[in-house]
């Protein structure tokens, strides 16, 4: 299966609703990121709150001990940003 996701320095990026996935699910570590709230700008939604959180993609872990950092951000910039320096901490 060779699906194309969109990318961000150079990690895929995948959106359901209101939660995005940074990072691969095949590595150790994935970052979850939950919009919060949203407002409108020129007629377009724009996220003005966004929860992160670090988790291990182990399947044998409840979500609550997959979480190892959790932070809040602004928006989607700063959520990415930190997602991915997050990842690269761990390096994945």
């Amino acid at each position: 299966m060779n699906e194309q996701y969109m990318t961000y320095k150079t990690r895929p990026v995948v959106r359901n609703g209101k939660t995005i996935y940074y990072g691969s699910m095949a590595n150790e570590y994935v970052v979850m990121m939950n919009v919060i709230s949203d407002k409108a700008e020129n007629d377009i939604s724009v996220a003005s709150a966004i929860q992160c959180y670090l988790m291990k993609t182990d399947k044998n872990l409840n979500p609550m001990q997959a979480i190892t950092q959790k932070a809040e951000r602004e928006n989607l910039y700063e959520a990415l940003e930190l997602a991915a320096a997050w990842l690269t901490r761990v390096k994945c």
